[in-house]
């Protein structure tokens, strides 16, 4: 009897500290492209790609929005992570060119029904390259409905250019239209931004009520996001804005994977109650 009320005890334990069913857990994170020329040498995609699997593996996301993932790289990540399912198209062409910034999904978890890629453009419904921007910017976007709570929201993942202002600046201005069309579900977007969180082109955002996660728990991280594989100077430009929704945390995932950098940037990861 004794035993079996130690059990008991434990089993209320256990049960008292589960996730409550109305979280989620999400990550952002540029994946670096795979380098065909080598240039990262021993921090090269087939170096990394296990730890990489490792990290979404044993934090096991909702899901995961990806910036700067070519088609092989999605194509291995397809095969070690079966439960999840991928959404997004390469921004050269709509199809398979180029990065995408992908969003994957735990299909035990969420169900996806409207899902698309609108280019940072004049023209975001065609592939095309906007203002002064160096490459080709999308925004991959997918309305999800919760299994366990049976909420709805919307998931919106992007990669701003590196090196246009003007692009910079016009691509948060549209993203900030973009997510408004929600009629009132909750907004959950992300990605890296290539710009501090002091930058004035995220007034854009606050304007629309989207709110620096970040700033919204105590259980936060303002540590650096770009490592540069600790050769460059590090930054802080990767971030999540959210919308009618608690975060309850907030966390840079800096921790061991297998190999010292798993990118050239940590990813950053929101759990959040709907």
């Amino acid at each position: 009897m004794k035993r079996f009320a130690i059990i008991i005890s434990a089993m209320l334990l256990l049960c008292g500290s589960s996730k409550p069913a109305d979280e989620l857990k999400i990550i952002s994170f540029n994946i670096r492209y795979n380098s065909y020329e080598n240039i990262d040498g021993e921090n090269g995609w087939p170096y990394r790609r296990d730890a990489v699997v490792r990290m979404i593996r044993e934090e096991h996301p909702a899901a995961i929005g990806l910036q700067e993932a070519l088609i092989d790289q999605l194509q291995y990540l397809d095969s070690c992570l079966p439960e999840y399912r991928r959404i997004g198209v390469g921004r050269d062409d709509g199809k398979e060119g180029g990065e995408f910034m992908a969003i994957y999904y735990d299909t035990t978890r969420l169900v996806a029904h409207l899902a698309g890629t609108s280019w940072l453009s004049e023209t975001p419904w065609e592939p095309s390259k906007g203002w002064d921007a160096a490459c080709y910017r999308t925004v991959t976007s997918v309305f999800f409905n919760d299994k366990i709570s049976g909420q709805y929201f919307s998931y919106y993942n992007t990669h701003l250019d590196h090196v246009g202002k003007v692009s910079r600046a016009e691509s948060a201005k549209y993203l900030a239209k973009f997510t408004d069309d929600d009629e009132g579900f909750p907004v959950i977007l992300g990605g890296d931004m290539n710009s501090t969180i002091d930058d004035t082109i995220f007034n854009a955002f606050y304007k629309m009520g989207l709110k620096a996660a970040r700033e919204m728990t105590e259980n936060t991280s303002h540590k650096y996001t770009y490592t540069g594989f600790g050769k460059d100077k590090p930054s802080l430009i990767d971030h999540f804005f959210v919308k009618g929704l608690e975060v309850v945390s907030f966390r840079t995932l800096d921790g061991d994977y297998g190999v010292p950098y798993i990118s050239d940037h940590y990813p950053i990861e929101i759990v959040i109650r709907l």
